[in-house]
């Protein structure tokens, strides 16, 4: 056997670096149990090091291949692997998925938003539950976040080479993350196209419409590979109104935590998102092509666990179980109590 140490990369939130080994551990569970690696990785524990906690594993000689690696390159804690070797560690090269430099991630900062390594840990629990999960390291996949809010699933969707599909009920978030993406775009002087249009359905305006079209690079512009990123405003129990069935491989959203904001249904505003994920889950059912994935996360302290698993049955999808899936909650603030749910559609 040969074994592995990863070290994980550091968090500016202290709650969530404090949670990082536990819920790396869970992660690289999944990708273990997903399919997609030739060699499972085995042996998954916490190693302390020089003073320095690792995830460290095994996996049967000659060790982990190619593909592999470019798959766990893309762990959402992952900052340098390194191959055991007695007492010394031989580093491991990593190359993630990156069609764009990181600033894309790491500029926007604004109240409220998502962490971005949970942002991307949520976003390949739910990739490696899809039936999209063999081409996850080939790109052209469409992820729709329908509480898209500032886009920060959109950009991670955008940086694995991915096209987005954003829905959101408040206006500024959709002008904000239409200005950043439009500004950040310049500055990066990448190909592309940009612009805001009306959706009107028997002459009467149901959304407003950002959409932007680029490329990563001007070889690729050349050669004709695009992505597509679309931000709807509008109230995401009305997204079939806008939006095709069955137009999104995997849908990755973020529900409304019920402490600083609450979500708002035909009923007005409610702290609890059940009575929101009840209206809505039917209509992003819709919107999922068959085999896709839906994740969700939540805060358990205002909707317990069981009540959200059953929101999704009701609606038709199956929720997965088993290792690694149960050990994803984590706290981010005194009143959060963050856990993630993933379910597929037949």
């Amino acid at each position: 056997m040969i074994g592995y140490a990863l070290l994980l990369a550091p968090s500016a939130n202290r709650v969530y670096a404090d949670a990082a080994v536990r819920l790396a551990r869970a992660e690289l569970t999944v990708f273990a149990r997903s399919g997609v690696l030739e060699v499972a990785p085995g042996d998954v524990d916490v190693t302390r090091i020089g003073g320095v906690d690792y995830l460290t594993f095994t996996a049967p000689e000659p060790g982990l291949g190619t593909r592999d690696l470019a798959h766990l390159a893309n762990l959402s804690a992952a900052y340098a692997l390194f191959e055991r070797v007695g007492d010394l560690l031989r580093p491991v090269p990593l190359h993630p998925l990156a069609a764009y430099d990181s600033d894309l991630i790491t500029i926007p900062k604004y109240a409220g938003k998502t962490n971005e390594q949970f942002t991307r840990l949520l976003l390949n629990v739910t990739l490696l539950a899809s039936a999209a999960a063999p081409r996850m390291l080939d790109g052209g996949l469409v992820v729709l976040d329908p509480l898209c809010g500032r886009g920060t699933t959109l950009n991670q969707a955008l940086m694995y080479g991915h096209d987005g599909i954003g829905v959101e009920r408040d206006s500024q978030d959709v002008e904000a993350y239409a200005g950043f993406l439009r500004t950040w775009l310049r500055r990066k002087r990448l190909k592309h196209t940009a612009e805001t249009t009306s959706v009107r359905r028997d002459r009467k305006l149901v959304a407003r419409r950002f959409e932007a079209v680029l490329s990563p690079s001007k070889d690729a512009h050349r050669a004709g590979v695009t992505q597509r990123v679309v931000v709807l405003n509008t109230d995401t129990t009305r997204a079939r109104e806008v939006l095709r069935p069955r137009c999104a491989d995997v849908i990755v959203t973020d529900a409304p935590y019920g402490v600083a904001h609450g979500s708002r249904t035909g009923q007005g505003l409610s702290r609890s998102p059940l009575e929101l994920l009840a209206a809505a889950v039917p209509v992003w059912r819709e919107l999922l092509r068959p085999g896709g994935a839906l994740g969700l996360s939540w805060n358990t302290h205002v909707a317990p666990r069981a009540e959200a698993e059953a929101v999704l049955t009701a609606a038709g999808l199956r929720v997965v179980d088993g290792p690694g899936w149960r050990d994803l909650a984590h706290r981010v603030d005194q009143a959060i109590e963050r856990d993630v749910l993933v379910a597929v559609a037949p």
